[in-house]
């Protein structure tokens, strides 16, 4: 079909049958191009997440690489490539609404804060060292002034919601850095779009004569004025009553969703009637809409699901191909010193600005110089100004070409740069150990101790006595009940003010509370030489209990959370097959505490009565020590132990006994020569201290297995069957794991590590008590420090 057969006379039909002619001739073309669209992009944005690299980097190649590939644009007729364009100005406006729903235009009249200072000091550097270079650069075909002044501000501006992301991503957004990086970049977003929306009213008129254009821009511009005043003054008194008329919790009418959407529609229409840009327009209309209230917040979800899930894709295709790199002109010097020159604006610009404004401020300048690469990055928008130029012919597409590649490059390199300023903060900021090993003997131990009722009453008050060392410092134990929050207990939460939010007035908890709480109390009253006792409560489903006892801990800066194992032990000794709730919450402590974690097995352990400390010697405790920090921690608790009268510790060291024929080892282990000799080191240095303060000066027994292999190490643990009440040992993360290897293939409980599982599986028919420790593990990118670290 021609592509010509719309003409003059044609009936409408006759245009609609066209139009559907022309879109799908070549239709091949157009499906490959868009489907790789979205499956590429998120493919590649998903292999760069190790890198912490934001969606916009793969975009950006993704739609570079496809939007030049020339079996797909031959895809892509004049009239495609119009919808095409009319599908990215509208997801423009979309973006642009959202965008200025996320500001807030009044802190431009509130005295500037530091992040204000940064923004201003920032742009105002890059803009003048734009305006100096660009105009002798040639980066335009015509209004050369215009697009100098349009660049620099382009230049000038930050991608506020690329950097809030980035940023959150790597968890420094509560930190000062990260809170003024985000604030700042959010300031220099908005001024430069305002400055844009304001300028377009000089650059946009059309008219024939001057007297045309300036009564073209005197109607664009009352009618922003319009537009924004009716944004800031009426649009509340609407939203309000949408958002009264429809509080949280209750499903939204559709009436007044329609209504709500049709006004925002209204609302960005005004000055895009009189000629004004709707992209532009959108903007200013979300900037003085209220961003608060359920509507907003509705809005800003929605549409941002929308352009992250069908837009961007569709987005970055048009990008690359309008960029046209196959007329790149790359052997020409003239285009690389350009695409130089505008990276040292963006960049350079910035970290001036932000290093004379933090000077000023009394940072420190490493601090500024990142503050200022952060800034430099770029948005949507700015890619969208880039091509727009290309197609209006305002500038070459080789210059937008060099403006996107920039702009990747001004967006790549964040995450490396907050992974820095993560670096050096960890070097600088002193992290919290939250372990026994590392706590100072003259601070006051503190445990949460946990129970699931009152049947871990006797063995909770058995392990706070061993563990109560001196009067000082003494200890603080928070005794902390774990209730499952189920449907019926929901029902008598009596909420309150202040410190105790909420009261459960259930009967049958209150009375398992009220019981552990007797029973404790007269403990402490009776024997709490040393011992500051609080009461705690964690109440939540299962799923959400970990979390909750994991933050609690955080807040009461407890070095060591001990646990009772999920399974009770029956009549004959056995054990039961345990709770699966409480066996969810111990896993998951064991992974993500913020300090170390203790599992009481108890065999018999509570039924032990009166531990007396004037009984001497009557309790026998091991402690089995093989290597690796689960085992040191272990050790530092059993020193604590060990000071006890009425506790006679044996620590029981398995070497590894190298005398032996090799063959008697375990063929699948491997070994890594370097980390074992670092980690046996420190080994021997925590033993030889051990051994100096505890077992040459008489107060603890020591005894030496010399073991070959893994089943060495089963045998000689059966062996100690009946000779303790309770035995302490590290969960596991030992280098030496040769005296472990192929113990894990049978294990019943894994969260108990191979040497618990076994003291605690079925063959132990005894009554032997095991406790395993576990040292917390470092988590998430900040390797420990924590998340609002303060480094400025």
């Amino acid at each position: 079909m021609s592509h010509n057969s719309s003409k003059n006379g044609t009936s409408p039909a006759q245009k609609c049958k066209d139009f559907v002619g022309v879109t799908f001739a070549d239709g091949s073309g157009k499906i490959v191009g868009l489907l790789l669209a979205y499956v590429l992009t998120n493919l590649a944005h998903h292999l760069l997440k190790p890198m912490h690299q934001p969606r916009i980097t793969s975009d950006i190649v993704i739609g570079l690489f496809l939007g030049n590939i020339q079996p797909i644009r031959n895809g892509f007729e004049l009239e495609m490539i119009q919808t095409l364009n009319y599908i990215v100005e509208f997801g423009m406006i979309c973006y642009m609404f959202v965008l200025g729903l996320e500001m807030d235009p009044y802190v431009i009249f509130k005295p500037p804060t530091r992040d204000a200072i940064v923004a201003y000091g920032g742009m105002l550097s890059t803009f003048i060292l734009g305006c100096s270079l660009t105009p002798f650069l040639h980066y335009s075909t015509h209004r050369k002034i215009v697009v100098a002044i349009t660049l620099s501000f382009t230049l000038a501006g930050s991608g506020s919601h690329i950097l809030t992301r980035v940023i959150t991503n790597l968890k420094i957004g509560k930190s000062d850095i990260g809170k003024l990086g985000m604030a700042a970049g959010i300031h220099s977003d908005m001024i430069t779009m305002l400055i844009i929306c304001i300028g377009a009213v000089f650059v946009l008129p059309q008219g024939n004569n001057t007297q045309e254009q300036i009564q073209s821009a005197i109607k664009m511009s009352a009618s922003l004025i319009f537009q924004s005043v009716f944004a800031a003054k009426v649009s509340p008194v609407f939203m309000n009553w949408i958002n009264n008329e429809n509080p949280e919790g209750k499903a939204m009418k559709g009436t007044h969703l329609v209504l709500s959407l049709a006004f925002m529609v209204a609302v960005c229409s005004c000055s895009p009637f009189y000629g004004y840009s709707p992209i532009l327009s959108a903007f200013m209309a979300g900037i003085f809409f209220p961003s608060e209230g359920r509507m907003s917040k509705w809005t800003v979800g929605k549409v941002n699901y929308l352009l992250s899930t069908l837009y961007y894709p569709i987005f970055f295709f048009w990008m690359g191909f309008h960029a046209k790199l196959f007329t790149f002109e790359a052997d020409t010097l003239g285009t690389w010193g350009r695409f130089f020159f505008l990276i040292v604006i963006s960049t350079a610009g910035k970290v001036v600005g932000t290093v004379i404004c933090g000077l000023m401020l009394g940072f420190h300048w490493p601090e500024s110089v990142s503050l200022g690469l952060l800034l430099s990055a770029k948005g949507h928008f700015y890619i969208f100004l880039a091509i727009m130029g290309a197609v209006h012919n305002y500038i070459t597409h080789t210059t937008a070409a060099s403006l996107v590649i920039m702009i990747f490059f001004t967006i790549v390199h964040t995450p490396f740069v907050v992974q820095n300023i993560i670096g050096r903060a960890r070097k600088h900021a002193p992290t919290k150990r939250m372990a026994l090993q590392w706590l100072d003997p003259s601070n006051q131990l503190q445990i949460l101790l946990c129970l699931h009722g009152s049947q871990n009453i006797t063995s909770t008050l058995n392990f706070l006595e061993i563990s109560r060392g001196t009067a000082n410092p003494g200890v603080a134990v928070y005794v902390t009940d774990m209730i499952e929050l189920t449907d019926q207990i929901a029902a008598t939460l009596v909420q309150n003010e202040g410190i105790d939010t909420v009261t459960v007035t259930d009967k049958a908890v209150m009375e398992m509370r009220e019981e552990i709480t007797t029973a404790v109390q007269s403990y402490v009253d009776e024997n709490g030489g040393g011992i500051t006792l609080k009461r705690m409560l964690a109440l939540s489903t299962f799923s959400g209990m970990p979390q909750d006892i994991c933050i609690l801990a955080e807040d009461l800066m407890v070095s060591l959370i001990i646990l009772p194992f999920h399974k009770r032990q029956l009549e004959d000794g056995t054990l039961d097959e345990g709770h699966p709730g409480f066996r969810y919450v111990n896993r998951k402590l064991l992974r993500n505490a913020t300090c170390s974690v203790g599992i009481l097995v108890d065999r018999g352990f509570g039924s032990i009565e009166n531990i007396s400390r004037s009984q001497a010697a009557s309790l026998n405790v091991a402690v089995i020590f093989i290597g690796g920090k689960d085992d040191r921690e272990a050790l530092a608790y059993a020193s604590r132990v060990a000071r006890h009268p009425a506790v006679k510790l044996t620590v029981i060291r398995f070497l590894l006994d190298n005398s032996e024929n090799p063959q008697r080892r375990a063929a699948t282990y491997k070994d890594n020569t370097a980390e074992l000799e670092e980690e046996m080191k420190i080994d021997d240095e925590c033993f030889a201290e051990f051994y100096e303060r505890q077992v040459a000066e008489g107060h603890v027994a020591y005894a030496e297995k010399h073991l070959a292999n893994s089943s060495e190490t089963f045998a000689t643990l059966r062996s100690l069957e009946g000779q303790y009440a309770l035995i302490i040992v590290g969960r596991g993360e030992r280098a030496n794991s040769i005296l472990t290897v192929g113990m894990n293939d049978w294990q019943q409980c894994p969260e108990l590590g191979p040497i618990g599982d076994v003291l605690s599986g079925s063959d132990f028919l005894v009554r032997t008590s095991v406790l395993i420790i576990k040292q917390h593990d470092f988590k998430g990118e900040l390797d420990g420090l924590d998340e609002d670290f303060s480094v400025m």
